[in-house]
């Protein structure tokens, strides 16, 4: 299940199998276990709107690049989206800005989730501030184990609406060999450009999607997609920022 949100009506939640690919409403997930927190604490995190609406997360890179999922992205021009920075709310305060441009990952597949990510140009440049900054890109995957942190606007309860405030959660690394093995549910699905993060009882989840995972004060991963949100032995998937690093820079340098 992918982690993005659009905002629908209550008719059309109980029919998630005519929603369009990586569409998903909003009563299905919330950033599980976290609590409130400001903007102060998480600089990076950008809201990504669509037509007015919070669907995705994303981060910050420099002052005119956002790093987000290639699933927020498909079927979208740049003409309804907006990226608001700078803000503990959503839907208020901080700066609101167009977007110029934007690129997926060219070996993105919505089938697998592999290559998950995705690259925007602002269309003004962002003002660095103690509420807007940017994030180094991680050179190395964490470890097993190692304390992360996963921040968003997703949805907080089955059939809740998307939180004005800023939440996040903290998880556990989860890393590659670990997470496709026997002890979790997904086996080979779980691929080199994926890394995962999981603590019993929190999760990202809808509308948390594009947005940062964050270990040791760098970006690790990129919210991606998981089976439900918080259910036993199933972490959330994160595209693993290490391995794409590349991609990102170059295409920031030529978007």
């Amino acid at each position: 299940m992918l982690k993005f949100v659009i905002l629908l009506s209550a008719v059309a939640c109980c029919f998630a199998a005519t929603i369009p690919e990586g569409m998903v409403p909003q009563e299905a997930g919330r950033i599980v276990g976290g609590v409130a927190t400001t903007i102060n604490s998480f600089p990076w995190q950008i809201s990504l709107q669509r037509s007015g609406s919070h669907s995705c997360g994303g981060s910050v890179y420099s002052n005119r690049i956002i790093v987000t999922a290639a699933h927020c992205l498909q079927s979208v021009s740049t003409s309804v989206l907006k990226v608001r920075a700078g803000s503990s709310y959503w839907n208020s305060g901080g700066v609101l800005v167009s977007v110029a441009a934007f690129k997926n990952h060219e070996g993105y597949n919505s089938n697998t989730k592999v290559n998950d990510i995705a690259v925007i140009r602002l269309g003004s440049t962002l003002t660095m501030s103690s509420t807007i900054k940017a994030i180094g890109l991680a050179t190395t995957a964490p470890p097993n184990g190692a304390a992360a942190t996963v921040s968003g606007w997703g949805t907080t309860s089955f059939g809740g609406s998307v939180p004005a405030q800023l939440r996040y959660v903290d998880l556990k690394i989860v890393g590659r060999t670990q997470c496709a093995s026997s002890t979790y549910g997904y086996g080979d699905k779980i691929k080199a450009s994926m890394i995962c993060a999981y603590t019993v009882g929190k999760d990202s989840c809808q509308g948390d999607s594009g947005g940062p995972l964050v270990s040791g004060g760098v970006l690790v991963g990129v919210v991606s997609w998981g089976n439900g949100c918080a259910y036993t032995n199933y972490p959330g998937v994160y595209a693993d920022v290490a391995a794409l690093r590349s991609w990102v820079i170059n295409t920031a340098n030529s978007i």
